[in-house]
């Protein structure tokens, strides 16, 4: 043996006997780890199932959202598309993705990440007040039940469209000021239900079921070949704007002094607005005049429930730190859902 090695060996026998002077000591200490390790990895395991839950409650309350938002808008006639039933909406609309993500990577090349922050920031901001547009009339109709001379003041201000503004503005500000995870996953339910109540009023069922058959593949190709995706999202986290929702892994987690993506479980707007698409167009089909719970047909909750299925199978297989490509479950969840739901029901 080693001197090296005696010296060693003998460090670690004082270190043993200087707690306790029998061998028990060292079965304890292993018992110790072992417990510790357990629970550790017991803590992770509840962690992930809790993470999970969390991000189902995002997709879940989008798609509620969006089916809320979708009468007021199709009122206000707030659409993306005249011609619901067009089969070029889909090509549009992938290509207006595609032009979009490469402008995004093209500028992020040159250094113009700040260009891209205000572009996004304004994007985020112009949905936020079609959303608050949206529910203007509403909001008129309830401040007059509540109020008479308070509604009175604020009919001055309607024709401007003060209130939706002021709302507008205010989100806005606190976005810029204070971009914390919790205030990306608020404002990130916003626009992601407004999103999927405007795109899906303007497709009919075809294009959308076309559009989310072309998208699952984008999205794979994106995130397991050309990998473009994985870095888009890594430079989206660090500008801190809600088109990522965020849950963190641990309590003291701050998106403001850490931007690390081990710690925190994310997920792109896009893997709850597309499913939430078809949510939308099939609640508009006339297959059914019964509405569950007086807001959705059988389709449509098909669609939801598929959509949940889906990504119950895509966090099973996901792992910690490893990016997946969550549309082609979770389109093909909706999908058949939404078939079970038209044919069954």
């Amino acid at each position: 043996m080693r001197r090296g090695d005696r010296v060693r060996n003998y460090a670690i026998s004082e270190l043993l006997y200087s707690s306790n002077p029998s061998f028990i000591t060292f079965p304890i200490l292993l018992y110790h780890i072992k417990r510790n390790t357990m629970s550790e990895k017991e803590e992770e395991k509840e962690m992930s199932i809790a993470l999970s839950i969390g991000m189902g409650a995002f997709i879940l309350l989008t798609g509620v959202i969006a089916l809320l938002l979708a009468t007021p808008f199709e009122v206000s006639d707030i659409k993306a598309f005249e011609n619901p039933e067009s089969m070029m909406n889909p090509v549009y609309f992938f290509s207006l993705v595609i032009g979009f993500t490469a402008l995004i990577l093209i500028v992020f090349k040159y250094g113009g990440k700040r260009l891209v922050y205000l572009v996004m920031l304004a994007a985020v901001a112009a949905t936020i007040y079609y959303v608050m547009l949206a529910f203007e009339t509403p909001f008129y109709t309830f401040i007059a039940d509540v109020s008479v001379p308070i509604y009175t003041i604020l009919q001055l201000l309607r024709p401007y469209s003060a209130v939706p503004l002021v709302i507008t503005l205010a989100l806005t500000l606190i976005l810029y000021k204070y971009p914390e995870w919790y205030v990306l996953d608020a404002i990130g339910l916003i626009i992601g239900g407004g999103a999927a109540a405007i795109f899906g009023i303007s497709l009919g069922i075809l294009p959308v079921l076309l559009l989310m058959v072309i998208l699952a593949a984008y999205d794979a190709i994106a995130v397991y070949k050309t990998k473009h995706m994985v870095s888009l999202a890594e430079s989206i986290v660090d500008m801190r704007v809600p088109i990522l929702f965020v849950l963190p892994r641990k309590r003291q987690f701050s998106l403001l002094k850490s931007s690390g993506m081990g710690e925190a479980f994310f997920m792109g707007l896009g893997d709850a607005i597309i499913p939430s698409l078809l949510v939308v167009s099939a609640n508009r089909m006339s297959v059914s005049s019964y509405y569950y719970l007086g807001l959705i047909n059988a389709p449509a909750l098909g669609a939801l429930i598929g959509t949940l299925a889906g990504y119950a199978v895509l966090s099973r297989i996901a792992g910690r730190g490893k990016p997946h490509a969550g549309l082609p479950f979770l389109n093909s969840g909706a999908i058949i859902g939404f078939v079970i739901g038209l044919f069954l029901f």
